[in-house]
């Protein structure tokens, strides 16, 4: 917890908004996606998915397969607890769903399902994208997925097992968007920057959830931004994002959103 205090003190100081913002390219994902300000109908939706978790009673065995939780270590938990503890924010949500849209994402990875918020948010956003979607846990997997079903997400491919299997037998060769949302450990987060380099194209999008979760995360974060494959990052706080444009000068940016 202090590692993430001190360092969002260092956020505030050094991050900006638009007018910090001198990339015609980043400046126009900032002002069109991140400060869009519309009341999307789907924004309904998504609080409603998000609702309807928190008021659920049922409780799930948990196997953790990652870092764990800052909240609780308990092996059985409520879904109410999950959904307010470790799952997206429905900001964060939100903001999911615009970039979706923003950028036409049709190839969508995520690594960490938990209880599916961010995944109905990316789905919302383009209905006929491919997601798929790897989860640790075989009971939230299992929970998620009867979810999926009874708010009708199509074109979902959840899959359960760890990680660091999964992800050297997908079957996509590129990814629009890869969704970095599980394993909150240096090592393994730079194990599957490194497994999944090969399926990015010039346009896609890598985004790393709670890079500052702890000083060994923040460091893997140092280590991607200095990848010589990565031209452009921007730096939320809460989530990490790596561009691969060619055509961009390499540039680091940290934007308040």
């Amino acid at each position: 917890m202090k590692h993430q205090i001190s360092s969002y003190i260092k956020f505030l100081l050094k991050s900006t908004n638009q007018h910090g913002v001198h990339s015609p390219f980043v400046y126009h994902l900032v002002t069109k996606c991140f400060y869009d300000h519309s009341k999307y109908d789907a924004y309904k939706s998504i609080s409603a998915y998000k609702t309807h978790l928190l008021q659920n009673k049922s409780k799930i065995k948990i196997t953790d397969l990652g870092a764990g939780s800052q909240v609780s270590n308990q092996k059985e938990r409520l879904v109410s607890e999950i959904a307010q503890n470790a799952g997206t924010t429905n900001k964060r949500a939100k903001l999911l769903y615009r970039l979706t849209s923003y950028s036409k994402f049709e190839n969508i990875l995520e690594l960490g399902t938990s209880l599916g918020i961010a995944t109905q948010a990316m789905h919302l956003a383009n209905t006929n994208a491919k997601i798929t979607t790897i989860e640790g846990c075989p009971n939230i997997s299992e929970f998620t997925k009867a979810n999926f079903e009874k708010h009708q997400l199509k074109n979902v491919d959840l899959i359960t097992g760890n990680f660091n299997t999964e992800v050297n037998d997908l079957s996509s060769p590129t990814y629009d968007l890869i969704f970095f949302d599980g394993n909150h450990q240096k090592e393994a987060t730079l194990n599957y920057f490194e497994t999944l380099l090969q399926t990015a194209h010039n346009n896609s999008i890598f985004i790393f959830d709670d890079i500052y979760w702890s000083k060994p995360m923040t460091e893997a974060w140092e280590t991607i931004k200095q990848h010589p494959k990565i031209t452009v990052t921007i730096d939320t706080f809460f989530w990490g994002l790596v561009f691969f444009r060619k055509e961009q000068v390499k540039e680091h940016f940290v934007v308040r959103v």
